[in-house]
């Protein structure tokens, strides 16, 4: 059987660079591939940052180093490696543009990772890997796509790549004045017209075009972005290029949360051994200094708190939430306004209501433990893994019926797995919270819908299958 061989190109990874959903799927997705079928041989590929140097200095390995041409720059790339879980992850290693404290948010972040999509091609040459195929994700490695297609293939060994390209969240499109196609990218004019979208630069643009597949991370996401209400603005490329474009919606690690044998809760437990989750809760009221009473449901939210993830509608009903006979948790940051007015709730409902502005990954498992209902009312969720993880806590999803809430959440009404409202409107919400608390005021209906909850398969063997069919038929094209 013959071997083929995917590099996937990510700029975070879970165990390494975290900041969302991005880097959950890249630490996931490779070892599933490779476990579902054996012919199949990945590494990844990403930048490597301040934080992973640090962490991991001693188990780095210097494979070698060279020099990239981006426009007029000539400028250093090392490429480290190390071996976890299987996988071979890669690293490029340049401090100018990585050593830094964050993953994102600086002035030449377009730089940035024009040089890093470039480094690929270099550090393919260091890594002796040429693949059959080249996997990007989201903005920050579109160009990897570009380069491919305008520049590299016309080298002997490049013809034959076939590249995917996964949209995570079209909101983030790496959109630039003119100059940058010159000036950064270094690349001429002739191709000004793959990147340039409304008078300017859009690398994820550039991608959508030159890429072989175009993918995105839930079903109802890929029929979402070719509307004008989900696409910022790209709609019209997305429906040019929809003959390419399939949703598989991601899965989660069921090893890394899994509630018998997670290292960060007091009382590990399973479906047959349920008891544990309450104890969970006692303890997560008791730390959280709320109110503790194993008959008061609590209500979690664990999200960035930004307006997509319909932190408005929570906000606007608040007061209506709690009349009820409920405890609110929420463990998250993002926009100023919404942490003070968390805050303010806080103050106002204490014993009640605890609001925790940080982020905190074995917190966040306490918190998934110890809650009865998770809330997710998103106005927009390409795929989302918190209700996923909730539910693998037997904690049951609240969501609205939007991208991969859609997917993996339905109504327990018509035999599903958490509540459900479909309109972008707070009342109801509002509905859907008092049903579930009316439930949750039935001990023995609403344990049997959270451990109904529990047992639904998010493993990432299914979508595992299916990128491999997608990377099949690539080759029959």
């Amino acid at each position: 059987m013959a071997i083929k061989k995917i590099l996937y190109v990510k700029s975070e990874c879970k165990g390494f660079a975290v900041s969302g959903g991005l880097a959950e799927v890249a630490g996931s997705l490779p070892k599933a591939i490779m476990k579902a079928n054996r012919s199949y041989k990945v590494k990844v590929l990403m930048p490597l940052y301040k934080t992973i140097h640090e962490n991991y200095a001693s188990e780095l390995t210097l494979v070698g180093s060279t020099t990239v041409v981006l426009a007029w720059r000539s400028v250093y790339c090392g490429v480290y490696t190390i071996k976890k879980d299987d996988v071979e992850y890669y690293f490029i290693d340049n401090k100018y543009y990585f050593d830094r404290d964050q993953l994102y948010g600086y002035y030449d972040d377009g730089e940035r990772f024009a040089y890093f999509s470039k480094a690929v091609f270099a550090a393919m040459e260091i890594m002796k890997f040429y693949p059959n195929f080249i996997h990007t994700n989201d903005w920050h490695t579109a160009l990897v796509n570009v380069y491919l297609d305008v520049l590299y293939k016309k080298q002997g060994y490049l013809m034959d790549i076939k590249s995917i390209f996964t949209i995570h969240n079209i909101e983030y499109q790496g959109i630039y004045d003119k100059f940058f196609l010159e000036n950064v990218i270094g690349i001429d004019e002739t191709y000004t017209g793959i990147l340039e979208y409304n008078g300017l630069i859009n690398l994820m643009k550039g991608a959508i075009v030159c890429c072989d597949v175009l993918t995105t991370v839930s079903p109802r996401y890929a029929k979402e972005i070719s509307t004008t209400a989900y696409a910022c603005g790209l709609e019209h490329i997305i429906r040019i290029n929809n003959q390419k474009l399939f949703g598989i919606i991601n899965g989660i690690d069921t090893e890394f949360y899994n509630p018998m044998t997670d290292k960060a809760l007091k009382y590990n437990y399973d479906i047959d051994n349920f008891s544990g989750k309450l104890e969970n809760k006692k303890e997560l009221q008791k730390a959280l200094g709320l109110q503790v009473n194993e008959n008061t449901c609590l209500i979690s939210v664990i999200s960035r708190l930004v307006q997509h993830k319909g932190i408005d509608l929570i906000i606007e009903r608040f007061h209506d939430i709690m009349k009820e006979d409920v405890q609110f948790v929420l463990l998250g940051t993002g926009d100023k306004y919404y942490e003070d007015k968390f805050r303010e709730f806080a103050s106002w409902y204490p014993g009640r209501v605890s609001t925790l502005i940080t982020f905190n990954n074995p917190l966040s498992k306490r918190i998934y433990a110890g809650s009865d209902l998770f809330l997710m009312p998103s106005k927009m969720e390409p795929c989302g893994l918190s209700q996923m993880i909730a539910s693998r806590y037997g904690t049951v999803p609240i969501v609205r019926a939007t991208g991969g809430l859609f997917d993996s959440i339905k109504d327990y009404r018509n035999d599903g797995n958490g509540f459900v409202f479909k309109d972008y409107d707070s009342y109801k919400m509002l509905e859907k919270i008092k049903e579930a608390v009316d439930l949750f005021q039935k001990p023995e209906e609403f344990v049997s819908l959270a451990k109904k909850v529990m047992a639904v398969d998010f493993t990432w063997n299914k979508s595992a299958r299916e990128y491999i069919e997608i990377y099949k038929n690539i080759n029959k094209k």
